[in-house]
């Protein structure tokens, strides 16, 4: 379990379990969910909301384990953008070391893939 800080000034957090971060991976909750410009804000927040939402809504979002991430984490009342941006980074983080444990390599590409 990981302790996330969802404010600037560090007095508030929320907790992660691997369990929250596998869910995460299954849905693939972060997929296109941050526009191109980079910038976690409050609209990224609800716009994770309403695609979880919708998931619940659908017969794909009957699994206890998404309710679970909605209670516990997405619908927190401490989350905000700036916690989102935290469990972004956790989530990478966690799935690097996954990719790295399974002997894959996750280093960016350089070059053109066909010099």
């Amino acid at each position: 379990m990981t302790k996330i800080q969802t404010n600037a000034s560090g007095t508030r957090s929320i907790e992660i379990t691997e369990e929250h971060l596998k869910t995460i991976d299954d849905y693939q909750l972060f997929r296109d969910l941050i526009d191109s410009n980079g910038y976690v804000d409050e609209g990224v927040l609800d716009k994770l909301k309403l695609n979880v939402r919708s998931m619940l809504e659908s017969e794909t979002g009957r699994d206890k384990r998404l309710l679970d991430i909605c209670l516990d984490v997405i619908y927190h009342p401490n989350m905000k953008a700036y916690g989102l941006q935290q469990l972004v980074l956790l989530y990478i983080n966690w799935k690097n070391r996954a990719n790295n444990d399974l002997g894959m390599t996750t280093r960016a590409f350089q070059g053109t893939p066909f010099n």
